[in-house]
Formats: structure tokens, C-alpha cells, sequence
């Protein structure tokens, strides 16, 4: 199976004095108030926000400083009790879920801005600072942190995933966007990686490694991001197209010219009308770009200038200039709630959104391939995604009837990415979801994987049965 709903080895008994003792010594030094079991907890970190089959905690902890998470990540090694990271739980390909039971880590209180310093255009944060804070805080400074997924995730979250959206094309994913980094390993100990330069040469790059890593090796409890000076001016266009391959084509030509956008965003027609219908807007419902130039008033004139011309060239019915903030705003809003409004289209049914990246020349053949594949498998699912950087994300309703349906669509998405150049996730990772499709993509570096994965954590007690298939060596 190269995708989809991937098999998990079966989850080993644990002695239930182990896990009672661990509590009680969890409690002796965090308080019973941030060590808690009751259902509502447990309930809350059983799952994520998708279809993923929800799987409780034995005890969700909450601690309020690096020191703390230190204390509970060493109690875990001591009794080898499974340890899954928590956020705010918005993350899709079941991240979050804790397979083997164990600690839920909710980082949530981790959330004290270190510091922001405008001079050198850093910013650092607990893992727990959440998106929008930070960008509400460093605007007071004139800046922004430009890493947009949409839901206002944790930082941390962020940087675990390596998440990325709408401003990938102009600014890059949490990888460009992470200077440095403080992490908790498996045991216990407490390093740092990175510095707030804006370069290192300085040996390997366990920064990088580290972001994208899903909670696999190691917890991050504390982030230095860059930030950007907020834009003089911002101009948004949406341009009504035919058909999804002539808007595919438009965003590749757009960026092979060298506009520098900061948005370039693809919408089919299922999507804008479930968009309108949930949003109150009334844009024409076909596949559209949402384009957003950002910049000096000559800069901002001049790639609009181009992205016109690439667009008529591609056939392009209508383009509207979206110059009003308000007007603005709502675009980009409405491109957001996507996911609100594919649920409150088909109330009763779950969100399974998928990703693959494809190279730019191969964007239109891949959207193609995946409308038809939907309409062949009759599912109820839009085309959204960053074209812009050949991101092309598949927004499902599922019922449980439809799941082995999805789980082919999933499957055979990947098959074609990986035909054209591409991978199996640019953004969403792999976490419980694509661990075949990881396989399928990068078989043969699996076992240098699982070799760093051992360095990290040789007791495998970290986010067990994510990213990796599992090794015998490492089933807690």
C-alpha cells in the first residue's frame, strides 16, 4: 500500500502499574492541575480535525516551561511510556494522534514571546505562540512573520511539520523561516541548535532536521524565526478561467517569467461553490487564481502587468483587481475557510485533505489527472492549492462507506506525483497517513532514516508509529 489509510503494528499491552506510577510522579512534580486523565481531556487529544481513527492518551500533561517538558520526557524514557507532541490539533495526516496511548504533550501554555528584536529581524517564541500572535506582535514593530497555513497553528506545530501555504512562493516554508531552535530529546536533555545569525556553516544542519521531523526526534519548546518588513502595498487579483489546465499553465508562466508574487493560489469550480455558499460570496463559479502581488507601488504594478499578459495569453475570461483592503481581506479569507465550507457543504461527513507537489511544468497534467480521478470514483472533493509552487491539494467529504474509495484516490495521486518528478506531500508531511507512500517515494533511504531515528530516540518512545514503518527494535 503506497498511501492512504496505512497499517500500524498492533498496539502492545502495558503494564497499567507503570502507567499509574508515572502519573503519580508526574503529578509530584507538575501539580495535579497540568496532569490530568479525565475524559474531556483524553477526548480532546484523541484526535485531529480529519477522518483519522482517534485513539486516547493515558494522561495528557501540560507543562509551562522547557525545564517541565525536560522532567516529563525523562519519566517517559524511565518507563518507556510513549510521548506524542500536542499543539492546537490542526494538523491532517494524524500527527497529533496518540497510536500507542501514553502522554499527550500539549505545549499550549509554552506560549510567552521571548523576544522580538526589529533591528535584526528575529523573532523568538515558545513553541505554544500561536501564529497570529506572533504576527500581531512583530506588526507593532512594522514587520511579519510570513508563513501563512491558514489555521492559526502553534509555532511549534509549525516548525514540526514544516508547514507551509499560501506565501510559500514568495517567502519559502518554516525550513527558510527557522534560525534556530530549542529542543527536548527523548531522555531528557536539552539542546540548542542553530543561532540567530542569518547563516551557519557550522556543521550539520540539526535545525533543519529537527523542522519536519513530526515529534519523532525530539519535542521543540522554543523557536527563532525570521521576519519580513510588512509591505508598503498589496494588490490581490482573481481571474476566471475555462478550464483547471489553462490556469495551471498561467501559474507556471507566471512564475518562469520571474513575477515575484506573493500569492498564487488555484481554486476549481466544486470549491468556489462551496466557498460562496459558506463564505456570502458571489464569485463566478468556475476554476479561478487568486493572485496577490505585494511591494513599492511600482513593484506591485509591474508583476500585476505580468501576470495579466500571462493569463490573456492562457485565455483568461475575466480578471478582477481586488484594490479595496476589505475586498481583499475576504478573498483571502474565503481562500482559508475552504475546509469550513467543503464540511458545511456535506454536514455529517469527514475532512480528508490530501497533498502532492508536482514540478511547475507538470502542474497541469496533474490537476488533470486528479479531477478525472474524482469524477471516476465519484467523491465528493475539490482542487485547491498553491500553484505557484506546485502544490496541489485534494479537499475530501468522506463517510465511512467512502474511506477505501478516498484511501484509491489517495493512492493513485501519489502514483502520478511520483511519475512526474514529484513527491507524495509538499506540505502536510507524513505523519500516521503516508508512511506506504514514504516508502514508495524513498524506499531506499528508509533505513538511514530509521538509523537517525534510532540516534534520536533508541527507546522509541517519540510520536511512535508516525512518518517511519516501525522496526521491531523500536514498537513500544
Amino acid at each position: 500500500m503506497s498511501s492512504g489509510t496505512t497499517a500500524t503494528a498492533p498496539i502492545p499491552s502495558r503494564p497499567v502499574t507503570d502507567i499509574e506510577k508515572i502519573k503519580l510522579r508526574l503529578r509530584e512534580a507538575l501539580g495535579e492541575d497540568r496532569v490530568r486523565d479525565g475524559d474531556s481531556d483524553l477526548d480532546l487529544h484523541a484526535g485531529d480535525i480529519t477522518f483519522h481513527t482517534p485513539h486516547r492518551p493515558d494522561v495528557v500533561v501540560y507543562p509551562v516551561s522547557t525545564d517541565e517538558v525536560s522532567q516529563v520526557l525523562a519519566l517517559a524514557s524511565e518507563y518507556r511510556i510513549p510521548v506524542t507532541p500536542f499543539g492546537v490539533g490542526t494538523s491532517l495526516e494524524g500527527h497529533v494522534i496518540p497510536l500507542h496511548g501514553g502522554i499527550s504533550l500539549d505545549l499550549s501554555r509554552l506560549d510567552c514571546i521571548l523576544d522580538i528584536a526589529p533591528e535584526n529581524l528575529t523573532a523568538t517564541v515558545q513553541a505554544g505562540v500561536t501564529r497570529l500572535t506572533l504576527e500581531r506582535a512583530a506588526g507593532q514593530h512594522g514587520l511579519c512573520f510570513p508563513v501563512d497555513p491558514g489555521a492559526d497553528a502553534t509555532i511549534g506545530g509549525m516548525a514540526a511539520t514544516n508547514a507551509a501555504g499560501t506565501t510559500t512562493v514568495r517567502y519559502g516554508k518554516m525550513r527558510a523561516n527557522v534560525l534556530a531552535l530549542e529542543a527536548v530529546l527523548a531522555d531528557g536533555r536539552v539542546v540548542r541548535t542553530g543561532s540567530r545569525a542569518a547563516k551557519t556553516s557550522a556543521g550539520y544542519d540539526l535545525t533543519g532536521l529537527l523542522v519536519g521531523s513530526e515529534g519523532t526526534l525530539a519535542v521543540i519548546t522554543e523557536v527563532t524565526v525570521r521576519l519580513h518588513a510588512i509591505p508598503e502595498r498589496a494588490v490581490a487579483l482573481r481571474i476566471a478561467f475555462a478550464d483547471i489546465e489553462s490556469a495551471c499553465r498561467t501559474a507556471a508562466g507566471v512564475v518562469a517569467a520571474g513575477a515575484g508574487v506573493t500569492r498564487l493560489e488555484l481554486m476549481d469550480a466544486w470549491i468556489v461553490t462551496a466557498v460562496n455558499a459558506y463564505s456570502g460570496t458571489s464569485y463566478p463559479e468556475g476554476v479561478c487564481l487568486l493572485v496577490e502581488s505585494t511591494g513599492s507601488e511600482g513593484v506591485v504594478a509591474d508583476d500585476l502587468e505580468l501576470v495579466q499578459a500571462v493569463a490573456l495569453a492562457e485565455g483568461a475570461k475575466d480578471i478582477v483587481h481586488e484594490l479595496d483592503p476589505e475586498a481583499r481581506a475576504l478573498l483571502w479569507k474565503a481562500r482559508h475557510d475552504v475546509a469550513h465550507a467543503t464540511s458545511a457543504t456535506f454536514p455529517g461527513t469527514k475532512e480528508r485533505t490530501t497533498d502532492v507537489c508536482v514540478p511547475l511544468t507538470e502542474l497541469a497534467g496533474a490537476a488533470r489527472f486528479a479531477r478525472a480521478e474524482i469524477d471516476r470514483l465519484g467523491l465528493n472533493a475539490g482542487i485547491v492549492g498553491h500553484a505557484g509552487d506546485g502544490n496541489l491539494h485534494i479537499a475530501m467529504q468522506v463517510d465511512a462507506s467512502e474511506i477505501s474509495l478516498s484511501d484509491e484516490l489517495v493512492h493513485n495521486l501519489v502514483d502520478d506525483a511520483l511519475a512526474r518528478g514529484g513527491t507524495c506531500t509538499g506540505e502536510h508531511g507524513i505523519g500516521l497517513g503516508k508512511i506506504g507512500a514514504l516508502e514508495q517515494e524513498h524506499g531506499d533511504l528508509i533505513p538511514l532514516m530509521q538509523a537517525i531515528k534510532a540516534s534520536f530516540d533508541p527507546n522509541g518512545i517519540l510520536n511512535p508509529g508516525k512518518v517511519l514503518p516501525a522496526t521491531k527494535a523500536h514498537r513500544v
